[in-house]
């Protein structure tokens, strides 16, 4: 999995305003949601159109953090992404940008095709949900229904999960913290292309837009608050 790699310099920025590494180092799990973006085929399976090779290997720790959870009250979803054919015309710009891997796109993530169904080693629960999304970030305006139901639910903090950090990840992270959730990205659940994207994004997530965090250090966060 990823290495991760914050420079020092942020790391003492960010000491320097809180007083210590981590914003949010007392998490409620009754008041918590994990949400873990695109663990779908098209992006995990390898040889998928989108496949991320680190993805798969996310999996197991993406299982372990969603069980701690669950056991201490909280809530995941699944959030996928969908391609409909109507988005060549309503994101053109994207459609632009992609060229011609468009048409890849509409088709591997049809919800008819088994590019859009979840990676098989990903552990769904029945009270878990399933989130579609339309755009990278789930919380985007009309992109998906997901901050309604955090809402609905009480939740006011979100760890972040899945792939792309770079992309889909970052994008629904930093939104979620611009709609007022505490956000953390737990970066041994998370997968990029390459060490270098996935660092560049936590970084900058972390001076400025939330918290960065692993699976043992959320987990731990938890539990019940410590002595110091």
């Amino acid at each position: 999995m990823h290495k991760l790699d914050i420079p020092d310099t942020i790391r003492t920025r960010v000491e320097g305003r809180l007083g210590k590494p981590h914003a949010y180092d007392r998490i409620d799990p009754a008041r918590t949601a994990l949400i873990v973006v695109d663990m779908q085929n098209y992006f995990v399976a390898p040889g998928a159109p989108s496949s991320c090779e680190e993805a798969p290997r996310i999996a197991p720790g993406i299982n372990r953090l969603a069980d701690a959870l669950r056991e201490r009250g909280g809530r995941i979803y699944w959030i996928v992404t969908e391609a409909l054919p109507a988005d060549a015309g309503d994101w053109g710009n994207l459609y632009e940008l992609l060229g011609g891997r468009g048409d890849v796109r509409l088709t591997g993530l049809d919800r008819e095709n088994e590019g859009f169904d979840l990676w098989p080693e990903m552990v769904v629960h029945p009270d878990d949900e399933t989130v579609t999304k339309l755009r990278y970030s789930a919380f985007i305006q009309d992109s998906s229904d997901l901050e309604g139901r955090l809402r609905a639910a009480g939740v006011d903090t979100v760890l972040i999960a899945g792939v792309a950090t770079n992309i889909c990840c970052e994008s629904s992270a930093r939104d979620a913290m611009m709609r007022g959730f505490r956000t953390v990205m737990v970066h041994d659940a998370l997968a990029a292309e390459d060490d270098d994207q996935h660092n560049a994004a936590l970084s900058t997530f972390y001076m400025l837009f939330g918290d960065v965090q692993s699976i043992d250090q959320v987990i731990a966060h938890m539990e019940p608050a410590r002595a110091e």
